[in-house]
């Protein structure tokens, strides 16, 4: 099938257990104007304007930082705060998971534009520790943490060890930066405030249309001086676009909503293991959960998983997944499950129909 078609086919479905609910263009355009209608939104100006500052001291506030930066995207942000802590402890090493989105999703833009050389640490499957910083011989600017792992299916680091990890890059003065494209989410998987889990970083970044829904965009949060650095270096990377306003809008007007709903999301992935127990064939990692996200772990390939989900959407109108990736081991592949909206709203007997529909296709052997 064509990705139009595989499109198509997932708008048929009356059922969705991937994500948020889909919303048009024109139901988003819709609400966006009456947002903006309803609080008197004025466009701003390459970022300066009551609607973009606001936006940016409320996300601040929020985590305890001084200031805050709203960037177009997250892989603009993150390279360029990067580069700014090791411009200001001369060194250009960073320390990065294997799994990092900067490693995996970026195209080499550390390497290939001179911003820093990377330092990869931890073992691949698990979140990296304390040790694995302590080790390293050579003087390191910059550590990221990505809280949650997205790419090892949601995990964190225990609540004492990322302590320990924060107290030791201040000993050592190593400048702390979180990949927070979903903060959000690990918030409510640590059961703490957003400021108790930003305390200690030196950054944060944040994206707006993964678990908050907008459009786009992102913010980097810092120290008042050190946003100040990265607002020039947003400019001179293009970054400074004119109009922030139709970004800022779609996050602002269902932030604090979205923000409300993940404790409500984590505990329906606590139910979601439960009922998984049922199911021998699925394997969830992380084996308990730790946000409001996971992989399963299928025992067929990723043409066979993927033949399945769409059979299923064609004969009964159920989506089950978005898109499943081979693994290391023949014979198996894996999908993300991001609890969401669909699945937070789904009635527990309409998530068992579709989980009881995948486990028969899986045994049997025509697909």
């Amino acid at each position: 099938m064509t990705d139009a078609e595989i499109s198509a086919l997932r708008q048929s479905c009356k059922t969705n257990l991937a994500g948020h609910r889909a919303v048009t263009p024109a139901e988003s355009f819709a609400r966006m104007a009456s947002w903006c209608e309803e609080h008197q939104v004025q466009h701003d100006t390459y970022g300066e304007g009551e609607l973009v500052q606001g936006f940016e001291k409320k996300i601040a506030t929020l985590l305890g930082m001084e200031a805050g930066l709203f960037c177009i995207t997250g892989t603009l942000t993150q390279v360029t705060a990067l580069r700014l802590a090791c411009e200001e402890r001369g060194s250009l090493l960073v320390a990065l998971h294997p799994s990092s989105h900067i490693l995996v999703h970026e195209r080499s833009n550390y390497q290939l534009l001179q911003h820093f050389h990377a330092l990869q640490i931890g073992n691949p499957h698990r979140p990296w520790m304390l040790k694995d910083l302590q080790v390293q011989p050579e003087k390191i600017a910059a550590a990221q943490y990505e809280l949650p792992m997205r790419e090892i299916g949601g995990q964190l680091p225990a609540w004492e060890e990322l302590n320990d990890i924060k107290t030791w890059c201040r000993e050592q003065d190593i400048h702390l930066h979180m990949d927070g494209a979903r903060l959000w989410e690990a918030a409510a998987g640590y059961r703490r405030s957003l400021a108790e889990v930003a305390a200690g970083f030196d950054t944060v970044y944040v994206s707006f249309y993964k678990g908050i829904g907008g459009l786009g965009g992102a913010m980097l949060l810092g120290s008042a001086e050190f946003i100040a650095k990265a607002r020039v270096w947003m400019h001179r990377q293009g970054g400074s676009v004119f109009r922030r306003s139709p970004y800022v809008v779609a996050a602002a007007m269902q932030f604090d909503e979205r923000l409300a709903a993940l404790p409500a999301c984590y505990a329906r992935t606590h139910w979601l293991y439960e009922e998984l127990r049922a199911y021998p064939l699925f394997k969830a990692n992380p084996a308990a959960p730790q946000c409001n996200m996971l992989h399963l772990y299928l025992p067929t390939d990723s043409e066979t998983a993927l033949a399945i989900r769409n059979r299923i959407a064609q004969e009964h109108g159920i989506w089950l997944f978005n898109n499943a990736v081979h693994t290391a081991l023949p014979g198996q592949c894996m999908f993300e499950w991001y609890v969401g909206d669909n699945l937070l709203t789904m009635a527990d007997e309409k998530l068992r129909l579709a989980l009881n529909l995948f486990a028969t296709a899986l045994n049997k052997t025509d697909y």
